[in-house]
């Protein structure tokens, strides 16, 4: 096995699962109260109506396996506070936040403090091409 299959990227949203009206509650609040919405991550790369384009393509020719876990129809899942809580045990965790896992080993990839800095899918894309290399 390659290093690079080795490599997980995990992305985590400040929100935490929820069903059908979690998700109209999120797309209006993010659309209509843009300064109060406190998941940047989402803002950035989802829009009213699922996974912005430009996003899904970026992360499908990632040279290294992104995992997304929200339970809806896109080949890639992003993973919700909640649930990263659940599966993870990290302290003092901060969202929206990015983690990589190298050989069972999770380390944080882009801390909340950038990730709410990140004004656009170039700038998030910017961060991970910069890091991805370094990290492998």
């Amino acid at each position: 096995m390659n290093e690079i299959s080795e490599v997980k990227l995990i992305f985590i949203y400040n929100a935490d699962a929820g069903g059908f009206f979690t998700g109209i509650k999120d797309t209006l609040h993010k659309t209509f109260r843009k300064s109060t919405y406190q998941c940047n991550l989402c803002a950035v790369t989802f829009g009213a109506f699922g996974m912005k384009k430009e996003w899904k393509r970026y992360v499908n020719n990632l040279d290294a396996p992104v995992e997304f876990f929200k339970k809806d129809k896109f080949k890639f899942e992003f993973l919700h506070k909640d649930e990263f809580e659940d599966k993870y045990l990290i302290e003092d965790a901060k969202f929206p936040s990015a983690y990589i896992m190298k050989k069972n080993k999770l380390e944080l990839f882009i801390s909340q403090e950038e990730m709410n800095v990140v004004k656009s899918i170039e700038d998030l894309k910017k961060i991970i091409d910069e890091r991805l290399p370094k990290a492998l």
